[in-house]
C-alpha cells in the first residue's frame, strides 16, 4: 500500500493505524463516527475521528481518487469553496474470494471533514431555515459561479454533490464531490451551459424525491425550482462579467458603482480595465474567483478572530455599535484598534463563555454570535427597548440552542467532543 498525503503531514499521523488492507465498509475502528447530515453517495464513505479532527474517507476507483486528490489540491489553494483534500490510499492489497481468487481494492481518498456541514435533505428535515429552496437555489447558483471563473467545470452539479453550512443567516455551498470536474484556464459558453442545465435537472429530480418524502413544503413546486436555477446564474454571471459603455465625463462614478455593486454580490474585483472606442470608453470588469476577504480580514486585524466573509460582516456591524455605545458612556474617542480588542473580551468571549459544552456542536461560534444578534433583535423589538446581549444571550442558549441538533455522534450516539 502507498500513502499520499499533503503537508502538513502530521494531522494524518493519527490515520496511519486505520485498517487500510481491509474493504472499507467493513471497517469496526473505534474511531468511526455517524454523521447526521451526511447526504447519499454512490460510493462507500465513512467518517473518522483522529488527535481531534474528523475526516471523510471515500472508496473509489484509484485512478478517479488520484485526480480527485489533485484536482480538490488546486481548488483549494485558489481559495474556492469546496472540501479539502487530506490524502489518498492506493495499491491497496486485493481482497479474496470465495472461489480463491483476488478482487483489488479500490483506492481511499481522505478529505477533511466541513465543520458544521449539511447535506440538502437535512436542510429540509430539520428546519435550519425559514426559506431552505430559495437559499440552497441562491447557494448553488454562487457556487456554480465562483467555480466557473476559476475555469471549473463539475460535469456532476448536484444537491447531493454539494455539502451547505449556515452562513451570518444564509447559507453557504461548498463542492464536496469533483470525480468528474476538470479545470481549464477559462471555460466556454457551452461548458458552463452544460454545467447549467445538468445541475437543473438533477435539482429538480432531487426536490421531487424530497416531495415524495414529505419533506418539500407544499408550496415548492420542483419544476419551477429547477427552471429558477439557470435564470438566477445568467443573472449572476452576466453582473459579474458584463461590458459596459461609459461617456468620458461619467468614468470615475461608474467604475466606482460598478466595483461596489461587485463586493455587494459578495466578490471582489481582481482587474479593472478601461478601452477607449470611437463609441465611447469601454469598462471590462475582471472578478477575484475566491471568496472575498475584505470584511474576514479586517474583523481579523481587530479581533483575532476568523470566520467567513458574511458572518464577518455582522460581527463588524456589532462592533461598530460597541465602538459608538463606549464613546458615548466614556465621553471620549475610542481608537477602532481599542474598541475591537474591548469588543472581542467584553462581548464576544463573555458570549462564547455561556455556551455549556453540551452545547457547543451545535453551530460553529461566531454563527452562534450571529443568531444571539437576531434573537436580540428579536426580543427587543417584543419588549419596545433594547434587551442587551447578555440577557438576549442567556435567552438563546436555554430557549434556542437546544433544539439546533448536533450533526456529529460517536458509533454509541454521544455527540463528539469538540
Amino acid at each position: 500500500m502507498r500513502f499520499i498525503f499533503r503537508p502538513p503531514a502530521e494531522h494524518a499521523a493519527g490515520l496511519l493505524s486505520l485498517p487500510w488492507d481491509q474493504p472499507l465498509e467493513d471497517w469496526t475502528d473505534e474511531r468511526l463516527l455517524e454523521v447526521a447530515h451526511r447526504g447519499i453517495s454512490r460510493h462507500v464513505v465513512r467518517f473518522v475521528e483522529a488527535d481531534g479532527h474528523v475526516y471523510a474517507l471515500k472508496e473509489i476507483d484509484e485512478r478517479l481518487a488520484r485526480r480527485e486528490y489533485r484536482l480538490l489540491g488546486r481548488l483549494e489553494e485558489l481559495g474556492m469553496p469546496a472540501v479539502s483534500a487530506l490524502g489518498v490510499c492506493v495499491e491497496r492489497p486485493t481482497v479474496a474470494g470465495e472461489d480463491g481468487g483476488g478482487t483489488p481494492q479500490d483506492a481511499v481518498l481522505v478529505t477533511r471533514f466541513l465543520d458544521y456541514s449539511m447535506s440538502y435533505r437535512y436542510v429540509f428535515s430539520h428546519g435550519h431555515t425559514q426559506r431552505p429552496t430559495v437559499q440552497l437555489i441562491d447557494a448553488m447558483v454562487e457556487l456554480l459561479v465562483r467555480l466557473h471563473l476559476a475555469g471549473l467545470f463539475w460535469g456532476d452539479c448536484s444537491l447531493s454533490n454539494t455539502l451547505f453550512r449556515p452562513d451570518a443567516g444564509g447559507i453557504a455551498a461548498y463542492l464536496v464531490d469533483a470525480e468528474t470536474a476538470e479545470l481549464h484556464p477559462s471555460l466556454t459558453a457551452g461548458q458552463r451551459g452544460f454545467d447549467i442545465d445538468y445541475a437543473a435537472e438533477r435539482v429538480g429530480g432531487e426536490l421531487f424525491d424530497l416531495q415524495a418524502g414529505g419533506l418539500l413544503p407544499d408550496d415548492v413546486d420542483p419544476v419551477e425550482v429547477a427552471g429558477e436555477l439557470p435564470r438566477r446564474y445568467q443573472a449572476l454571471w452576466e453582473e459579474l462579467t458584463r461590458e459596459e459603455l461609459l461617456q468620458p465625463d461619467e468614468q470615475r462614478y461608474r467604475v466606482a458603482e460598478r466595483v461596489d455593486r461587485i463586493n455587494e454580490l459578495g466578490f471582489d474585483v481582481d482587474e479593472i480595465e478601461l478601452k477607449t472606442t470611437d463609441d465611447g470608453v469601454r469598462l471590462r470588469v475582471r472578478t477575484q474567483v475566491a471568496e472575498t476577504g475584505r470584511h474576514r480580514n479586517r474583523l481579523y486585524a481587530l479581533t483575532g478572530l476568523e470566520v467567513t466573509e458574511n458572518q464577518a460582516r455582522r460581527l463588524l456591524n456589532d462592533l461598530t455599535s460597541y465602538r459608538g455605545y463606549l464613546e458615548q458612556k466614556e465621553g471620549r474617542s475610542v481608537p477602532e484598534t481599542v474598541a475591537g480588542h474591548r469588543w472581542r473580551a467584553e462581548v464576544y468571549d463573555k458570549v462564547m463563555a455561556r455556551i455549556p459544552e453540551s452545547l457547543a456542536d451545535r453551530l460553529e461560534p461566531a454563527e452562534i454570535f450571529h443568531e444571539v444578534l437576531e434573537h436580540r433583535w428579536f426580543l427587543s423589538e417584543r419588549a419596545g427597548k433594547d434587551v442587551g446581549t447578555t440577557a438576549a444571550a442567556k435567552a438563546y442558549i436555554d430557549s434556542v440552542l437546544p433544539h439546533t441538533p448536533s450533526t456529529l455522534t460517536l458509533p454509541g450516539g454521544d455527540p463528539l467532543p469538540r
